[in-house]
């Protein structure tokens, strides 16, 4: 049986570990970038995320074309590793037990 916190998302994005970045920062970064003065690689770490990231950002087109290539991909049963994914999960529930331990989890969050 799933422990209760497995089932309440996380709805902030500061405890998420998963988002790395807010909705303004991505707005700072097509404005920032459109001025010509900071390259993509520049940017990345700047904000400490990939160059592959700030190019879908600056580009969704070829954001929306990437995943339809990895949902062709997936059919075919590549990207799957059940080993990492298992400690992905793990991960996950393990920092999500601790959010709710210290309260920062809620169910009406």
């Amino acid at each position: 049986m799933p422990y209760k916190f497995e089932s309440i998302p996380i709805n902030n994005p500061k405890h998420d570990r998963r988002v790395k970045l807010t909705d303004e920062d991505r707005v700072k970064i097509v404005e920032e970038y459109k001025t010509g003065l900071i390259s993509q690689r520049k940017l990345a770490e700047k904000y400490g995320v990939s160059r592959r990231l700030i190019s879908f950002i600056i580009n969704p087109e070829k954001y929306e074309q990437s995943k339809k290539q990895f949902a062709e991909r997936q059919k075919d049963g590549r990207y799957y590793d059940r080993e990492k994914h298992r400690e992905y999960m793990r991960r996950h529930r393990k920092h999500k037990k601790k959010l709710y331990q210290e309260g920062l989890l809620k169910e009406n969050d």
